[in-house]
């Protein structure tokens, strides 16, 4: 889910998070990216990876798309580029081969100002823990002590000029200045003045600044008492647009261009950085390790670290001071010598730069200059290893960027299954001692690193289509939440902030990721042991925010302050929680009639009947054909809504079409369907896309015969994502233009954005359990213009295979059903318009079935009663 904070400049900040999930039998999500490097355009991908015009043999092919490294041992793909005294940096790429060594010479000492200078500055930024939770200032005499670790930074966030003004106790000869800064944003712009004959008089200006020690020479040498430089522009990086000034040293001084070698492991994985180091200088020179998802965000800083929330002092860079000796060095959390020389340990990145540089506050543990020589860069992959043998559903059909976006989804899902580890989960108070060591589902790859139960909604069913034997993962997440309920009935949506980080709508997804896990398994025993959590959510908590309609109201019973999936300033009548509380009373219905309980069942659905009635009544908007956001406050229409209220059944068919043609009217972007039709939100809400929420909105096109418009949305969305940097991974969120929306701190890799996998599976290859562990199922394809598609879903039963071509005379369908299930399949065609052959016989002549199992429903064949073997179907069209 997204973050759920912002973090502006030197303080720590607490990212915000966010949450999203899908309707009751549809989820859908994407995939991407064939060719390794995962970057190439459709022009620019390999010859030979479009599939052919006519279907493969049944279980062949979908493996060449299987995106995960061979083995837990993964290696960069290539080098991009190198800067400084670097030698052989292709030796980075295999062991064994020519070494990589990084010279730095020793550095000169540092220029000092004369003693007794001082310095002011127009504001500065109040004193806190910083980033290692020790005491900091931010005073303008920070810029003058000789000490790069320390900082000004003024107190005006994007407002300039900012003026620094030095003072010497003498007038000195200057002929320029060097000003230093650091990575989390250098000024750009700035002026820098000397006080001459009783006025201030420009000895220099800069423009487009973009390196951290930048030489200022002035035109002539001055005789001066007082520098000013004022400063009107500056780097924007999440940690907020101030002007930071580490140094200001009275010489100018060219940098020595500091030895960097940045290699690509061609996609985004996650593990733990190991670097070979064959020797060193004897001086411990340091190395430092950035990491980042994608080039735009790659610079001598991480996209992001938990030790940007942790308070441990990485500034942004793993650090290890090489011994002379050597050392074959795995990137693990923690110091390498007592409180100095800090690596943040596991990351999820695609761009790996090294460099060999040392942090002031280091010394003398490692030191900035030296030689070092390396003999290969890997990675210790951690999360889910999804190579072809294991996979137990896959999915292959006649167009090739859906495969792709299949199995990219499919990749993005096993970056995120990996092993609850106390080191390498959010740092907010997220550990948990009764997850620690247990396989989960966390959100994402790179960052919070936390299992939050709305992603579930998504990532679960994803994880269910592809490796069935992880499901533990989804359900370790599940039964532990529910372990921690209050006393209430509120369920926790993840384990951050001690299982009390308050949101309004992850209760629900908690109820039907619930009935997913047992509806996908089959798991009685989990169904039993949390049915009475399951009691407490719908028949205490929600009715304790349940306002006199019948509707749930955010605000009710001190809820003003919850949040939602992504951090949503909205109260009172939210259409989409109350969608979602109708789609989770259904399931509940669900749950307690296969555990026998009638009445609770019948409650339950007495309940979301008389909640649809109210969203029907109260929050659909005639003047434009479509759901409110929310009942107050400036009218808007979001997808999330509007997508989930036709999912879970609360919208008719007339209802359905028309909110839909308000979000093609509204909300199409070349990036996907952004999740607000208006900006009285936030700004730029039009222009932002959740895959997330998008899920929801492609099945609800697939369901209503819209296939067409369906398999568009997936393109834009997960063709844009597919197309870009980092390609392959599906992201967490998508901003104006198609950019990252939260920027370098957006996850690229995320599990809730994956919906265009169970779409692809249950949608348009039409799969799908209609009851626990597949004892009955469905299949019910809707083409959308795709010539053949095929599928296997894996159940408790062993393999459930579909596989059916469409064509312009008929539609062949054959099912390879498992032994001791029974199911259904429907034809996508007007039921009078052809004639259905199977088993070698007529079953429908187009006016009569000649078995009791062939009928008419809503104008298209069902043959029902199927059980295990194989069953072929051969629908004509009689035009």
């Amino acid at each position: 889910m997204p973050s759920n904070s912002n973090e502006n400049a030197p303080r720590s900040g607490v990212p915000r998070r966010a949450v999203v999930a899908a309707g009751a039998s549809a989820l859908a999500l994407s995939a991407a990216g064939l060719p390794a490097a995962g970057t190439a355009s459709a022009a620019e991908r390999p010859a030979g990876t479009t599939a052919p015009s006519a279907a493969p043999r049944s279980g062949k092919g979908w493996q060449r798309y299987v995106q995960a490294p061979a083995s837990r041992a993964v290696r960069p793909v290539r080098i991009i580029a190198s800067t400084g005294d670097v030698h052989s940096p292709e030796g980075l790429l295999k062991p064994g081969g020519p070494r990589t060594v990084l010279r730095r010479p020793r550095p000169a000492a540092a220029p000092r100002w004369p003693e007794g200078t001082v310095a002011e500055a127009s504001s500065a930024h109040a004193g806190n823990n910083g980033n290692d939770g020790q005491p900091r200032t931010y005073d303008a005499g920070n810029a003058i002590d000789g000490d790069p670790g320390s900082f000004w930074n003024d107190d005006t966030l994007g407002a300039f000029p900012d003026t620094l003004t030095i003072t010497l106790p003498a007038t000195r000869e200057l002929s320029g200045i060097t000003l230093i800064s650091n990575s989390d944003g250098v000024p750009t712009d700035f002026v820098v003045d000397v006080w001459r004959d009783g006025t201030w008089q420009t000895a220099a200006t800069v423009e487009d600044n973009d390196v951290i020690q930048r030489a200022v020479p002035f035109a002539a040498q001055v005789s001066t008492t007082k520098v000013r430089i004022t400063v009107t522009g500056v780097q924007d990086t999440p940690r907020g647009a101030f002007t930071r000034v580490n140094e200001v040293w009275p010489e100018p001084v060219a940098p020595v261009v500091v030895p960097s070698v940045t290699v690509d492991f061609g996609k985004v994985v996650v593990g733990f950085p190991r670097v070979r180091f064959t020797s060193a200088s004897d001086n411990s020179p340091g190395v430092r390790l950035a990491f980042s998802e994608t080039k735009q965000f790659l610079t001598d800083r991480s996209d992001f670290t938990r030790s940007d929330q942790s308070g441990a002092p990485g500034q942004g860079t793993d650090q290890f001071a090489v011994p002379a000796g050597g050392a074959d060095w795995t990137d693990h959390q923690g110091f390498q010598a007592g409180d100095k020389v800090y690596a943040d340990g596991l990351h999820g990145f695609r761009y790996l730069k090294i460099t060999l540089d040392a942090l002031a506050s280091d010394l003398p543990a490692a030191q900035p200059w030296g030689t070092v020589e390396i003999d290969s860069v890997g990675l210790d992959f951690s999360a889910y290893l999804g190579t072809p043998s294991t996979y137990r559903g896959w999915f292959l059909c006649s167009d090739d960027d859906l495969n792709r976006y299949w199995y990219g989804a499919s990749y993005t899902n096993e970056l995120a299954t990996d092993t609850f580890r106390q080191d390498d989960v959010d740092p907010r108070n997220a550990w948990s001692p009764s997850l620690e060591g247990k396989v989960v589902l966390h959100d994402g790859a790179k960052r919070d690193r936390d299992p939050y139960v709305g992603d579930l909604a998504v990532s679960a069913r994803t994880l269910y289509l592809t490796h069935d034997d992880a499901a533990a993962a989804a359900r370790n997440v599940l039964a532990d939440l529910a372990d921690h309920q209050r006393a209430d009935g509120w369920i926790p949506p993840a384990s951050i902030s001690g299982y009390a980080l308050p949101l309004f709508d992850y209760p629900l997804w908690w109820v039907t990721c619930s009935w997913d896990y047992v509806l996908y398994t089959g798991d009685r025993s989990y169904a039993s042991r949390y049915y009475p959590n399951l009691l407490k959510v719908l028949d205490t908590w929600y009715p304790s925010v349940t306002d006199s309609a019948g509707l749930l109201s955010k605000g009710l019973n001190g809820t003003g302050g919850y949040g939602d999936y992504a951090f949503l300033n909205r109260t009172g009548r939210i259409t989409y929680y109350n969608a979602n509380y109708v789609q989770a009373l259904n399931d509940a219905a669900r749950l307690a009639r296969w555990l026998g309980r009638k009445g609770d069942a019948t409650r339950w659905t007495q309940r979301a009947e008389s909640v649809k009635g109210a969203i029907n009544a109260h929050l659909w908007d005639d003047a434009a054909g479509a759901y409110l956001d929310s009942a107050t406050g400036p009218v808007r229409h979001a997808q999330d809504g509007n997508a989930i209220a036709i999912t879970a059944g609360v919208a008719g068919s007339e209802r359905a079409a028309s909110a839909l043609a308000h979000l093609d009217a509204t909300t199409q972007r070349p990036y996907g369907n952004a999740f607000m039709d208006n900006d009285t939100l936030f700004g730029d809400a039009s222009q932002r896309v959740y895959a997330f929420t998008s899920y929801p909105e492609i099945v609800a096109r697939f369901e209503t015969g819209r296939a067409e418009s369906a398999v568009d949305q997936i393109r834009r969305t997960y063709g844009w994502m597919d197309s870009h940097d980092p390609g392959i991974t599906n992201w967490e969120g998508i901003g104006p233009g198609g950019s990252l929306y939260e920027g370098a701190y957006t996850s690229m890799a995320h599990g809730w954005s994956t919906g265009v996998l169970p779409a692809l599976t249950h949608q348009l290859l039409g799969a799908l359990p209609t009851s626990p562990g597949y004892a009955t199922w469905e299949v019910r394809p809707h083409p959308g213009g795709i010539a053949w598609a095929q599928g296997q879903l894996p159940t408790p039963q062993g393999p459930l295979e579909v596989r059916w071509e469409n064509t312009e005379k008929a539609f062949e369908l054959t099912v390879r059903v498992p032994a001791g299930t029974r199911g259904a399949v429907v034809f996508p065609m007007d039921g009078h318009d052809v004639t259905v052959r199977g088993g070698g016989r007529v079953l429908w002549d187009g006016r009569r079935a000649s078995d009791r199992g062939v009928r008419v429903i809503d104008n298209q064949i069902t043959v029902s009663g199927l059980s295990g073997g194989v069953h072929s179907f051969s629908a004509v069209r009689h035009r």
